[in-house]
């Protein structure tokens, strides 16, 4: 099977280094510069002490035709758009479409697409990327991934390969699924981006949990979660687990990058609007990440 990657970030640089192993892999970058870079030198995986090369071949996003029997979009959900333009004029319907995003907001997006078969995917890896072609993983997890539109055939083919290595596991439930992550992300980026500490100071940190509480408490009468008691320990292991990781948010913040604010909390302040209710906290922590946004010159 051929895998065209779109997006050579962290997380396209992780998937094309573990699924070349089992598939032909294409990985379109953002500049002719690191498809240079990787064709030369492979895409290097630094996992601890251990480090491995994949030998991949790589083209700028200019030279996607669309082409692969999967192609797997890893850019951010504020760079969407423009994936999707294309998507839709090339000059036939692409067959097989997985989105690694976070967040919800782009799903109203994937309704206005062609494409035979639409998958969404989320993500539990921690991963950084160190240069062009290096890719350091420091958090091992598993990716969920769902039917969106269409049927899972070629979905389940693709999954089969993997072991606890890197295990892909096909949900019913794609709704479920993503709501599942946003519930985490939304807990935790925000606050570890304003406030500039690792996951695990969250709850290490007495005030710093009372905070991370209070925003739970709002995520769940916006989203009317039922169990609330499991979702807020699945919010606290996942502190604990990755106690010395930074977020994705706070990392673009770090590094004078847009953030996926709109696509996370975003999305939870238009439901509740859509729901008539008050989200005071998490609007303040939308606002304040916004302003980080603008402070750096990435919004006006």
């Amino acid at each position: 099977m051929k895998v065209g990657i779109i997006g050579a970030g962290s997380i396209g640089l992780l998937f094309a280094s573990y699924i070349s192993s089992a598939f032909e892999v294409m990985i379109y970058t953002r500049t002719k510069e690191q498809a240079s870079e990787i064709n030369k030198y492979g895409i290097l995986l630094q996992k601890g002490s251990e480090q491995t090369v994949s030998l991949v071949n790589a083209l700028p996003i200019t030279e996607w035709k669309g082409t692969e029997a999967l192609a797997i979009v890893a850019v951010k959900q504020y760079q969407l758009q423009s994936i999707l333009e294309k998507i839709n004029h090339l000059p036939f319907i692409p067959e097989n479409l997985l989105f690694l995003q976070n967040g919800m907001g782009h799903l109203a997006m994937l309704e206005k697409i062609r494409a035979k078969n639409i998958f969404v995917g989320s993500i539990e890896h921690g991963a950084y990327k160190e240069s062009a072609n290096k890719v350091n993983q420091n958090g091992e997890g598993k990716t969920n991934v769902a039917v969106f539109q269409g049927d899972a055939d070629l979905l389940q083919q693709f999954s089969a390969p993997f072991s606890k290595e890197f295990p892909i596991l096909v949900q019913a439930d794609y709704y479920e699924m993503l709501l599942n992550k946003l519930i985490v992300n939304a807990a935790i980026n925000p606050l570890t981006a304003i406030l500039h500490v690792q996951n695990g100071d969250l709850v290490n940190n007495h005030y710093f949990f009372h905070v991370l509480t209070k925003v739970f408490e709002e995520i769940s009468f916006i989203l009317n979660l039922e169990n609330q008691e499991e979702h807020l320990k699945q919010i606290i292991d996942i502190c604990k687990n990755t106690a010395e990781n930074r977020s994705s948010m706070l990392k673009d913040i770090e590094a004078n990058r847009l953030t996926e604010i709109d696509a996370i909390l975003g999305f939870l302040l238009a439901e509740a609007d859509r729901q008539g209710k008050k989200a005071p906290q998490l609007e303040s922590f939308y606002y304040l990440v916004k302003g980080k946004e603008m402070e750096r010159g990435r919004v006006s």
